[in-house]
């Protein structure tokens, strides 16, 4: 298989850039016995009986994970070697497609681990992973390191023009992926790679768990009921149950892996505000600054050895953006506007505060509560006032399902009978229009301890006609859980994100393609939130709309009034949530174009001047990740990266608003992006499709008004 499709099954935790030396992961004579007698009793030895292949979680536990890795990694070794090895010419099907069947049992073993790890951690998972975590990244750099394998990926490259086009995209893309891990390089400059990439895995599996650490560790315990005013009954029981849970006595508020905290727009009392917000501010950085730190000096140095002047330069020439000028260049020219727009908010809330009769200056932790009594003022809307119209079976059965039969024909079927890994996660199997089974798809909706913060798709197996695989999977969200008996009722905020999580769930279910390094969410970081994002405004089209927003106990539909009143009140803080998106986009940019010989001491410091820089140092409005828990960019996927929600975005608003020309939500239209965008994985040029799709480029016309930031 080639070696991004592994990552890609782990990226939800860490990349998989590191290595360890091959012998000190397999001691002599041990493999053998190992798979002996694991074949017998360890399900992850073999394909899943289940329908296309589901894991069957019933029988798995952490005791299983290590010797499927272990032989997992030597049979890879032995499928490679074999290819490298082969005396016959190097041919597309002897070699890369060889590549790409090879794998199957580590691969199998990495994604039901890694996906795991993120939805039920405990201690046991945190040891393996911080084990397994390196040797997998040294398995990859021995074989994107192996010199005879190269150069049979490397003579198929160069003749290239006589394969298919698909063939020759995968070509293309495995000769790039042995390139950038250092295929060209020297012997020493290899070693060096290797020393670096070792360092890099064991620092990111650090970062990421001391994070979900933090979410037991960095709580709030509230003892007197009474400084929870304004908080409804049922939140405050629901912090009662944490607490009790956690075998404490009061009311425990958990952090969210944000900057600002959701409970922070409801609590009247300032001085618990500012406790809450300044423990998720601050944070971690005693723990994380020293990785950062480290992390940030060895990514430049690893891009230095391959040539690229910054860790940022390394990483966008493999992204559509292709180079960090265009990054800088849309992050840049949207700044001010967002920060003009968030200090026009901030005055109006000033004003707020004054006319509560307080006196004090804005700060970060008043800024949801005192913009909440804006809207209330200004709009005459209360968030409480909508959450009963959004309770979670209605608005997903009735609303994102019946979203997607309109636009793709789906419908999907209930499956009790498969077995789930926590009680509260839900199964179903997804159909065609035509009665066609498409795959299977798994919701895990509520927060809970051991499960990391946000909200996420990935698959436990990827579509492939090669392997003749049909796709599993999931989407997991952290909703506050309700108390037993009561309805789980959500904010727009939390029903927008099901509908986002859900287009990344059908680019993978949707996925038909041949090679599974290519197929479904297997694209650049800078392409993959476009489907997600562009599922989004799904949830506001007024037919979908009036099917499921309706109240949890009379079933009477939302008032016109009260839905137009949260759509314009939603306006309101669009320069906030630009400005604090902004921050954190920029802050990882900066932190990766720092060349290698740089020193920096104070990751304080660097965050202050990094802001400035870019005229985004706005006080009252933080980074929406400051860097000691900011886990995309220094233990997940999305280094030098996280920029890519906002170029994505360009391209949902822009096509959104153009298939709304075209009828909106209608068959003709969801066809029409299935097939040129969610069912080409990456096995076609992504710009070409979008151009086939749009009929032109993208522009930002339709993502100023998407944001608030400008109006038709």
């Amino acid at each position: 298989m080639r070696l991004t499709l592994l990552a890609a099954a782990i990226s939800s935790t860490l990349l998989l850039t590191a290595c360890n030396d091959a012998e000190t992961q397999h001691p002599e004579g041990s493999g053998d016995m190992i798979a002996t007698e694991a074949e017998t009793s360890n399900p992850l030895f073999s394909q899943s009986p289940l329908q296309y292949q589901a894991p069957e979680f019933d029988k798995i536990n952490t005791g299983l994970y290590e010797p499927a890795f272990e032989a997992g990694m030597t049979q890879h070794l032995q499928e490679i070697e074999a290819i490298a090895e082969n005396p016959e010419p190097a041919t597309f099907e002897n070699t890369i497609a060889a590549m790409e069947t090879s794998g199957e049992l580590l691969n199998r073993t990495a994604n039901v681990f890694f996906n795991l790890s993120g939805l039920i951690s405990d201690d046991e998972y945190q040891r393996i992973e911080a084990d397994i975590s390196p040797k997998l990244s040294g398995h990859s750099d021995d074989i994107l390191l192996n010199t005879r394998l190269f150069a049979r990926v490397k003579a198929i490259y160069d003749n290239r023009d006589s394969l298919s086009a698909e063939e020759k995209r995968i070509a293309e893309l495995t000769y790039t992926d042995f390139v950038r891990a250092g295929a060209n390089l020297s012997a020493e400059q290899q070693a060096r790679i290797r020393e670096i990439n070792t360092e890099l895995t064991t620092l990111e599996t650090e970062f990421s768990q001391n994070v979900m650490n933090s979410f037991k560790n960095d709580t709030i315990l509230v003892e007197d009921k009474a400084e929870l005013a304004g908080l409804s009954d049922d939140e405050i029981a629901s912090l009662k149950a944490a607490a009790e849970g956690a075998g404490k006595t009061g009311y425990m508020i958990t952090l969210v892996n944000t900057t600002r905290q959701p409970v922070l727009g409801s609590l009247e009392n300032r001085a618990l505000r500012q406790k809450i917000w300044e423990a998720s501010a601050y944070r971690l950085q005693d723990a994380n600054s020293p990785i950062v730190l480290k992390l940030v000096k060895l990514r430049a140095e690893k891009a230095a050895l391959l040539g690229y002047p910054d860790w940022a330069s390394y990483v966008i020439a493999d992204q559509m953006a292709g180079d960090p000028s265009e990054v800088y260049g849309i992050l840049d020219d949207l700044a001010p506007q967002a920060v003009a727009a968030a200090k026009k908010e901030a005055a109006e809330i000033q004003d707020m505060i004054k006319a509560d009769g307080k006196d004090f200056t804005l700060e970060p932790w008043d800024w949801a509560y005192y913009s909440g009594k804006v809207k209330q003022a200004r709009y005459a809307f209360d968030e409480s006032e909508i959450k009963p119209y959004f309770e979670m079976n209605r608005v997903l059965n009735d609303g994102l399902f019946y979203a997607m039969n309109k636009l793709y024909g789906i419908t999907v079927k209930p499956r009790t009978d498969l077995p789930v890994w926590n009680d509260d996660v839900m199964a179903w199997e997804v159909f065609n229009a035509d009665g066609s089974s498409v795959g299977l798809f798994y919701l895990d909706p509520y927060a809970r301890d051991g499960k990391r913060g946000g909200a996420w798709m990935s698959e436990y197996v990827g579509q492939s006609t090669l392997l003749g695989t049909k796709p599993v999977v999931y989407n997991a969200l952290n909703i506050p859980k309700p108390a037993e008996g009561q309805p789980t009722l959500m904010t727009y905020d939390e029903v927008s994100t099901l509908f986002h999580e859900f287009g990344h769930g059908v680019h993978g279910l949707f996925s038909m393609v041949k090679y599974p390094s290519v197929a479904g969410t297997s694209t650049p970081r800078d392409f993959v939130e476009f489907p997600s994002q562009f599922h989004e405004d799904y949830s506001l089209d007024p037919d979908v709309l009036a099917n499921y927003a309706k109240h949890y106990e009379t079933g009477e539909p939302i008032p016109q009034d009260l839905l137009n009143k949260m759509l314009t009140a939603n306006k309101f803080n669009s320069g906030f949530n630009t400005t604090e998106y902004l921050a954190a986009a920029l802050l990882d940019m900066e932190w990766h174009s720092v060349p290698a010989d740089a020193e920096i001491t104070d990751v304080n410091a660097f965050e202050k001047e990094a802001l400035a820089k870019h005229g985004i140092d706005y006080a009252p409005v933080p980074p929406r990740y400051k860097t000691d828990y900011f886990s995309h960019t220094f233990a997940g996927g999305y280094s030098a990266g996280y920029y890519a929600y906002l170029w994505t975005e360009v391209l949902a608003a822009d096509s959104f608003a153009y298939l709304q020309t075209k009828g909106g939500i209608t068959r003709e239209n969801g066809d029409t992006y299935r097939n040129l965008i969610l069912s080409v994985g990456n096995s076609k040029d992504l710009m070409e499709q979008y151009v086939e799709l749009r009929g032109q480029k993208p522009t930002t016309d339709a993502l100023l008004v998407r944001r608030g930031l400008k109006y038709k």
